[in-house]
């Protein structure tokens, strides 16, 4: 006896149902509900109608003489307005029809953040057609749109809006794009290549408000960065339509709740699609809707079949950005990466492995053998035997790999190897052949690899080729195992082609890792920071521990908390400060330090929030004794007291030190100002010391008493105060500019001579007031106290986890 099928929506999913059910010859009679004024068409191809690729005639799947020739009553643009599961019936606008079964596939609606102008005109979410037609409607005028949400949906907006004309922004609330799919490589890419479309990526930028009075006008950032718009569109996600389930007492949890055979608590009622939940997970991708119906279509059909939630792929419709992602690619114990990057050509892929079993894939640039890796990951294959060469792809699985010896022998002598200096490999062959023997006499002769760098493991697999158990391969220690490019190198890269984000120096340097490790990425927060200063942004999650809890961890556990006084100079309020703040927070050790201040040490990690905040409260802020930067400025009581002061050695170490409070160095950073030759505040075992004599002020600079005990060797006398502070601004920042991470001052210029700094520092005039400038743009944007931030804003980030203590049980 033919039955009465009732579904409500016409997305894909149920689309498919229908035409299982059909080509199965079911015997149903169908009435079909769309609150959309349309039947069944393909969604996914909402994108390409967007930029004009392709028209919405191109993308119905079922259009009216499908459902004629199919029996299907269609009441399109009709919202259902209850379900009746007593009576079995559907209840729509116009009017009540009963049912034997009924499949609900309400799909989803888009999430709407909660701020003010969310409701304006020109604000729209992006999930059907309509709103694409809205979004066509509003680009055929021009203007400004600004797109919130930097996942697949918000992307594809953008990039149809601008291929329709329109100034597009990206506003992302992640430190990159796609971060459920794409790891921050990646989404370098991806940000560099729709950057180089035209639209604008900003991240790590939250909403506060959308602005407008009849129509929205532009939307406002938390940080007060307000950007034009006449389009604003939403797409910050999706949830499950539950509202009709819900009415009808079904079981819902995030979506409503099916069992394998995607009946809901209620057996004559069916769900698929965006809606449902099931074993825990929400759906949103086309793949699995497609298998829910097909179970759906046999359990309609009282056939055995269960769905079974499978591994995902994920890939973005944007012409000219290829990107492929699937499984899981999370870092965690007993997994391994395998990384391969062309900077080039802008190819990144990289697998993720455990147990011999690839487990993740992500790929940009070519992702032609996406298919092929998806299938190891579904299938869970076992790939020791192909490991070698799996990331070359199959086209490459069961031969040998490439001796890249070999492939450099067989290269002509006009292919080209540096291509910044246009030289070929004849040149080098010429170069060796006159008596050039290692890279460095190559580079003086012929310049190969002199500029960017890039070409430096090539040309030195020439000298191979021709000087065979000759050539030397030079010792120069890389930065650590995710590069075999030195600290040296690396600064020369991000100089040269101005890389400002650390994914652009992952890609650009050929790491072999995805994101670095605890070796580099500190090295590389500092080299960004100290070269890119208004486009980096600090990372603090690639800082040491002290760095990031702005205190020194101690050996059991607590923390030592130390106030700035500036040139070692305190008051009685201060002092008072620091004594109540012992008192209160119960610190079992007050310790006056060898830099001129007093360490408050023992301190739970969970009080350092409130003690900074009294601190602070009476004027006092962090003094960086944990940081790679400016530690302390010692000083002597100069002309204020002593009988031989010649200076006054406290107010320059005041004023250098009010100055260089912010500034972030390769090592940590100790000054000293002496009144007179005496020497009182040990200014020439600093790494810059000033001694103050009748004449002025004599720099030196590479002083040490630590591990090695150095004398400062001196570079410049000044007569003023003014010439001081500028001279030691001015080599601070060089520095900064040019030393490895992790050397003090005395290693730096035991690298490049108290010669060449001379020669930048005080024979170049030029030089030196563009190295004080660049400092101070640098202070202007990092000479803040840390601790004010953390006790306003992240107390919580102090808290324990759970406070684990042996108590009985009731």
């Amino acid at each position: 006896m033919t039955q009465k099928l009732v579904v409500i929506g016409a997305g894909m999913a149920s689309g498919r149902v229908l035409e299982h059910l059909f080509d199965a010859g079911a015997d149903y009679e169908v009435t079909l509900f769309n609150a959309e004024a349309r039947g069944n068409y393909n969604r996914i191809m909402l994108s390409p109608v967007l930029s004009g690729e392709k028209s919405y005639d191109d993308i119905v799947t079922h259009d009216a003489d499908w459902y004629e020739n199919h029996g299907v009553t269609c009441r399109f643009g009709e919202h259902v307005t209850a379900i009746d599961r007593s009576a079995k019936t559907v209840t729509g606008e116009n009017g009540t029809v009963p049912y034997d079964k009924l499949l609900i596939a309400t799909g989803s609606a888009p999430f709407i953040i909660p701020v003010q102008g969310k409701d304006l005109p020109g604000v729209i979410t992006y999930r059907d057609l309509d709103d694409t037609n809205a979004m066509i409607a509003a680009a055929a005028k021009g203007g400004k749109a600004v797109v919130i949400g930097g996942g697949l949906l918000g992307l594809e907006a953008a990039a149809g809006l601008t291929e329709r004309g329109m100034e597009v922004t990206v506003l992302h609330l992640m430190g990159h794009l796609m971060e459920r799919q794409l790891d921050e490589s990646a989404g370098f890419l991806l940000r560099r290549d729709l950057q180089n479309k035209g639209v604008k990526v900003i991240c790590q930028a939250s909403t506060a408000a959308i602005l407008g009075d009849r129509h929205v006008e532009g939307v406002m950032l938390e940080d007060n960065t307000g950007l034009e718009a006449d389009l604003v569109v939403m797409a910050v996600g999706i949830r499950p339509e539950t509202r009709l389930a819900n009415d009808a007492g079904l079981e819902v949890a995030r979506g409503i709740e099916v069992n394998a055979q995607m009946q809901t608590s209620d057996p004559d009622i069916l769900a698929v699609g965006e809606c449902i939940e099931f074993d825990g997970h929400l759906f949103g991708l086309v793949a699995p809707l497609y298998d829910q119906a097909k179970v759906v279509a046999k359990t309609l059909m009282d056939e055995p079949d269960a769905f079974v939630a499978k591994e995902l792929s994920t890939k973005l419709k944007v012409t000219g950005c290829d990107l492929f992602s699937a499984g899981d690619f999370s870092q965690g114990e007993g997994r391994e990466d395998i990384v391969f990057r062309d900077p080039g050509r802008g190819v990144y892929r990289r697998l993720v492995v455990e147990d011999d079993v690839l487990v993740g894939a992500v790929m940009y640039g070519d992702t032609s053998d996406s298919n092929w890796f998806f299938g190891l990951i579904r299938d869970k294959t076992d790939i020791a035997g192909i490991r070698d060469t799996l990331i070359f792809g199959p086209a490459y699985q069961g031969g040998t790999p490439l001796d890249p010896l070999a492939a450099v022998a067989a290269l002509p002598r006009d292919a080209e190897i540096c291509g910044c200096n246009g030289i070929c490999k004849g040149q080098i062959e010429d170069a060796i052949a006159a008596g050039a023997s290692d890279l460095g006499s190559v580079r003086a002769t012929t310049k190969a690899s002199g500029s960017c760098g890039t070409c430096t493991g090539l040309v030195e697999q020439v000298l191979a080729v021709r000087l065979g158990d000759d050539f030397v391969a030079p010792a120069a220690a890389s930065v650590c195992g995710c590069t075999d490019m030195t600290h040296e190198d690396v600064r020369r890269m991000i100089k040269s082609q101005k890389l400002t984000s650390m994914p652009a120096v992952w890609q650009e340097c050929g790491w072999k890792t995805s994101c670095g490790c605890h070796v580099c990425r500190p090295a590389l927060n500092f080299y960004l920071l100290a070269d890119w200063p208004l486009e980096y942004q600090d990372d603090p999650q690639s800082r040491f521990v002290n760095e990031r809890k702005h205190a020194n961890i101690q050996k059991d556990g607590t923390f030592s908390v130390v106030p700035r006084m500036w040139g070692g100079l305190t008051t009685p309020n201060e002092l008072r400060a620091i004594a109540d703040a012992a008192d209160k927070y119960m610190v079992p050790t007050v310790k006056v330090t060898g830099g001129q201040r007093i360490d408050l040490l023992g301190v739970k990690g969970e009080d350092l929030p409130a003690i900074w905040a009294d601190l602070n409260d009476a004027g006092m802020v962090s003094g960086h004794a944990y940081s790679k930067g400016l530690r302390t400025v010692k000083t002597c009581v100069g002309t204020d007291h002593c009988r031989f002061g010649t200076q006054d050695s406290t107010g320059l170490g005041i004023k250098l030190e009010k100055e260089l409070w912010g500034s972030w160095t390769p090592h940590k950073l100790k000054l000293g100002v002496s009144g007179c030759p005496r020497n009182c505040a040990e200014a020439t075992c600093k790494d810059i010391g000033i001694i103050c004599v009748d004449s002025g002020y004599q720099i030196s600079i590479g002083g040490a008493a630590g591990m090695d005990v150095r004398e400062t060797e001196l570079l410049v006398q000044v007569p003023t105060q003014e010439e001081a502070l500028y001279v030691i601004k001015a080599v601070t920042q060089l520095y900064r500019e040019n030393a490895k991470y992790l050397d003090r001052i005395y290693k730096w210029m035991g690298k490049v001579g108290l010669d060449w700094i001379k020669e930048r520092i005080v024979d170049d005039q030029d030089s030196r007031a563009d190295l004080a400038t660049r400092f101070d743009l640098s202070q202007s944007i990092y000479r803040k106290d840390p601790w004010a931030e953390h006790a306003q804003t992240k107390v919580e980030r102090y808290q324990p986890l759970a406070t684990l203590a042996l108590e009985a049980a009731e």
